[in-house]
């Protein structure tokens, strides 16, 4: 079972959190993507660009923040937090 933990933060204070499982026989990153774009749709979020320093910070500790840099449209909160917490 693969599952994803995500989280809005603003000031400093979880907003919103979401885990999403996929038990599919998908690859990591197709499980990554799959998992991302179920959160922005449970967020009401335009999907985060990925950008050199977000991917090689995920491929380093398994968690990544994407702030209003990765997002073309303007977000009302600070950053939102994915986290891999169960790889199969």
């Amino acid at each position: 079972m693969f599952r994803l933990w995500a989280k809005l933060f603003k000031d400093n204070r979880m907003l919103k959190d979401t885990v999403v499982e996929d038990a599919s026989a998908d690859t990591r990153t197709h499980k990554i993507f799959h998992a991302l774009d179920e959160i922005c749709y449970q967020f009401d979020l335009s999907k985060p660009i990925w950008l050199d320093s977000t991917i090689a910070e995920f491929k380093r500790h398994d968690k990544v923040r994407f702030t209003h840099d990765n997002f073309i449209e303007s977000i009302d909160f600070d950053y939102m937090e994915i986290q891999v917490i169960e790889e199969d």
